[in-house]
Parts: structure tokens; sequence; C-alpha cells
């Protein structure tokens, strides 16, 4: 079993983890620490991955928009949504593989809801009711992961909706709280903390904040 530290970010900013994620990654290719898992919900902004560059895809106007280094176009993050970063070294070494891992562990956690999702084999994430909720767009290094996933517990009304994430057209992105279900940041941290072992062959070592790192 793997010990996986856990840092609660809360509402940071994109820009502030993307600055960490970087750091971490890099102590983390050099064993100067542990695998390390950053729990947030950020502040309402929309993500462009390198596809979307190249495409020459903008947000839609009114929301503020950064680039990133992931694959992929267009993700929406804000309140409501819960975002994992996992700065791990995966044994896997396959992209394919990985991800699948991330979202069986998705799947499995959402599932003490009542929530039985599925995958969609065209389109990494999860989905459930033929909306996508979850999203997961990863960038790697000697395999060792940074960027993550997120999943849409109970997002602002008609935000996620108006963006084309993931090159969906509008409104395929929505949020549970929208189908019917609902289910807080903590539950669903807490689902995924519990069911990490059994999915990922992790437990969970040392929780920290951002204050005490």
């Amino acid at each position: 079993m793997i010990t996986t530290n856990i840092i609660q970010a809360n509402n940071s900013t994109h820009q502030e983890i993307d600055t960490l994620m970087a750091d971490l990654q890099q102590k983390r290719i050099n064993d100067e620490i542990a695998d390390t898992l950053i729990f947030v919900e950020h502040p309402e902004i929309v993500t462009i991955g390198r596809r979307g560059m190249l495409d020459n895809i903008r947000a839609p106007e009114g929301f503020d928009s950064s680039s990133v280094d992931r694959g992929g176009g267009l993700t929406w993050h804000g309140p409501g949504q819960l975002v994992g970063y996992p700065i791990f070294r995966w044994k896997e070494e396959s992209v394919r593989a990985v991800i699948t891992s991330i979202e069986e562990w998705i799947l499995i956690s959402l599932s003490k809801f009542k929530v039985e999702g599925n995958r969609n084999k065209a389109m990494q994430g999860v989905w459930f009711n033929g909306y996508k909720v979850a999203s997961i767009g990863l960038a790697f290094s000697k395999w060792v992961s940074r960027h993550g996933f997120d999943i849409n517990l109970d997002t602002p009304e008609g935000r996620i909706e108006s963006v084309e994430g993931c090159g969906l057209p509008l409104g395929k992105h929505t949020s549970l709280s929208k189908l019917g279900y609902q289910i807080s940041i903590e539950e669903m941290q807490n689902s995924l903390l519990e069911n990490m072992p059994k999915s990922l062959g992790r437990e969970v070592g040392k929780i920290t904040t951002l204050e005490t790192l």
C-alpha cells in the first residue's frame, strides 16, 4: 500500500495551485516527497488545454480563463465542484490505464450516494443519465502526474452548462444537484479517501492545509 499525503487547499485559486503542482511534481520526481493529493474548490475560471490552444478555442464571454499544459480543450472550475490533483508516481506507466483507474475510483466513490455512473469508451470521464459529471485531464513527467479530475456536485445555475467543455456541445456537462443528488464537497472527498486503498492501492498519510505546508 502506497502512503499518500493529502493537502486541503480549500478555495485557492487555480493559479496558486498550478504553481504548487509544478513544484510538488518536481519534488516527487526527485523522491523528496511522497505521493500527494490536493483537494480544492476553485473560484470560477475556465482553463484551456493544449488542444484548445492549438485550435484557438476561447472561453465564452463573461468567463475568466487561463491556459494550462494538460491535454484537452476547455474545462470549467468553480464553486460546487470538487477538484483533485494527484501528484502520484504511477506504476502503470500507461496514460489509458491511469485514466481508467481514476474513472473507476470516482465511480465507486459516487456509488455510496446511489449515483450509478458509467464510463464512455470514446470520451474519458464519468457520465450519469447522459450528462458528463466528472472530467479528467493529466500531464506527466517521468510518470509523475500533474493536473487531475473534477466532480460537479452543486455548481451555480447555468455556468458549467454554458461552456463547451472537452469539445462537447453546450449542456452536456452538468452537476449532480441538477440531476436530483445532493452531495457536499466534504462528503465526496471523504468517499474518495475511503475508497482510495481499494481503487488505487493508496492509503491516507498526513493531512495538511496550504497554511501548514
